[in-house]
């Protein structure tokens, strides 16, 4: 029995030998019909933004970071993007409360939506933007989310949001400044974080999301500057009023994760006539292989309009 078993392995060596060693890389190139195939049928995993259940209606208390999670869970997404003027407290036992949540429920927690402001002369308020978006990189490493959206900030020249919305997200700049001094703000700002992010391992994704950021080369202006892995983007398909499909083109290179607006029964600002298909010929295109969160900014219940949004952003991205 020994020498038969010794037989079978000398045998199945031999023709091992045989066949010429082929790397999983050279298997991928080799075989293009397979290069785009992701083993659950679709190319990129479909997260939803709990800000996709609350459009910001502090009154909802079926709105909660836990009910969304659960909500996701229900619905079929592979992931929750939390909007982090949501979530009820900040210490840490409620992080890792969400973070045993999110285990149980098969829901990783993929991104945090932050907000801050490096837009203004003022070097306190600079400061004080940087020490909390420091706080959001901490909070961040605790939930065991990799990547947290950021904002350049505005002038504020525009107080009310519908006002800006309604002028397209342009506003004035800040009388006896210059748009050139707020670009050197910002990245001056992001630069001091740029370290905290490597040492915790979280990339600041920089959204195309009004201020500086309004228009893709706003965007990219920043990000090229400071030139660092730690600083990439976060894009969102719903932001860009003219030439949308080049001026995201344009951010896809660098994007960490993409925020998919839909608006069934009509969006709160503005309603965009968005292709999906396209978004995902350009992403195959930059070959993305991240998230897309879905970010439901219309009228119509999200309990029939979410599962909606899944279904055709997963035949847009099969």
């Amino acid at each position: 029995m020994a020498n038969s078993r010794r037989s079978f392995i000398k045998n199945i060596a031999i023709a091992g030998a045989a066949i010429p060693a082929v790397s999983c890389r050279e298997l991928a190139v080799n075989d293009e019909s397979r290069e785009n195939v992701h083993p659950r049928g679709y190319t990129n995993l479909i997260g939803v933004s709990t800000y996709s259940f609350w459009h910001f209606d502090r009154t909802r208390e079926d709105a909660t970071i836990e009910n969304c999670i659960e909500r996701a869970a229900r619905m079929g997404f592979d992931g929750v993007e939390i909007l982090k003027v949501q979530m009820s407290s900040e210490d840490n036992s409620y992080l890792q409360k969400l973070k045993r949540l999110a285990l149980h429920a098969g829901q990783p927690l993929m991104g945090l939506s932050t907000h801050q402001g490096f837009v203004s002369p003022e070097r306190e308020v600079r400061d004080a933007n940087i020490e909390r978006t420091r706080k959001q990189i901490d909070m961040a490493h605790k939930l065991g989310i990799p990547t947290i959206r950021i904002n350049t900030g505005r002038w504020g020249t525009i107080r009310s949001f519908d006002d800006l919305m309604a002028n397209k997200g342009i506003e004035p700049v800040l009388e006896g400044y210059t748009e050139e001094e707020g670009f050197g703000w910002v990245i001056d700002s992001l630069e001091q974080l740029l370290p905290m992010a490597e040492e915790y391992g979280v990339v600041l994704g920089l959204e195309n999301h009004w201020g500086l950021g309004r228009t893709a080369e706003g965007v990219m202006r920043i990000v090229n500057d400071l030139n660092s892995p730690w600083l990439q983007v976060t894009a969102d398909t719903g932001n860009f009023f003219e030439d949308k499909y080049e001026q995201f083109d344009m951010i896809a290179e660098k994007a960490v994760l993409i925020q998919a607006k839909t608006y069934y029964g009509g969006g709160n600002w503005y309603t965009l006539d968005l292709d999906y298909n396209r978004y995902a010929e350009i992403l195959r295109r930059h070959n993305y292989r991240g998230y897309i969160s879905l970010e439901f900014e219309g009228q119509e219940d999200p309990e029939t309009a979410v599962p909606k949004s899944l279904e055709m952003l997963r035949k847009a991205f099969a």
